[in-house]
């Protein structure tokens, strides 16, 4: 774990830094997101604290300086008891560092609060996250055959959940 690491809620005054972040995620890891960098960085600031206010947006800050997110919103409904886990990134800096560790164990403390079972997707080939994932008590259900395209490639996703009455 990295010194001086302190993982909390993204606010409103934070939406700068956020976008720079998000954007940054977009650029690098494209494949792993369903959004593109192209159609977030056309986004207005507002859009982005919209996203902020809409779940809750953990940020993982050293010395001030954001190095990674992860977010949980809250379905609504008959689903209300299902959080889903996204945006989870950390910049390639920072990697290999107990961020993601953190950034996944602050998600998974609110929702404990909030809801039952918390889902999440993943890119097959990124063995990390889901040995990350896993190592929570993640269990894979599913698999989404070319869920993601990103160019003229295609990428499936393993869906896992976690259920806390398990």
């Amino acid at each position: 774990m990295m010194p001086n690491l302190t993982i909390r809620q993204l606010l409103p005054a934070d939406v700068a830094v956020y976008r720079d972040c998000r954007l940054e995620a977009l650029q690098r890891s494209p494949e792993a997101f369903g959004s593109s960098y192209e159609r977030e960085a056309s986004q207005e600031l507002a859009w982005f604290a919209d996203r902020l206010d809409g779940s809750h947006v953990l940020g993982a800050l050293v010395d001030g300086v954001l190095l990674g997110t992860a977010g949980l919103a809250v379905q609504s409904g008959k689903r209300s008891h299902i959080g889903l886990l996204w945006g989870m990134f950390v910049c390639e800096s920072a990697r290999g560092q107990g961020i993601g560790r953190a950034l996944v164990a602050g998600v998974l403390e609110i929702a404990r609060e909030e809801v039952e079972i918390v889902e999440l997707t993943v890119v097959s080939e990124n063995a990390p996250a889901r040995r990350l994932y896993e190592s929570f008590g993640f269990r894979e259900y599913g698999l989404e055959m070319r869920s993601l395209r990103q160019g003229d490639r295609y990428y499936d996703e393993v869906l896992m959940a976690l259920d806390f009455s398990e």
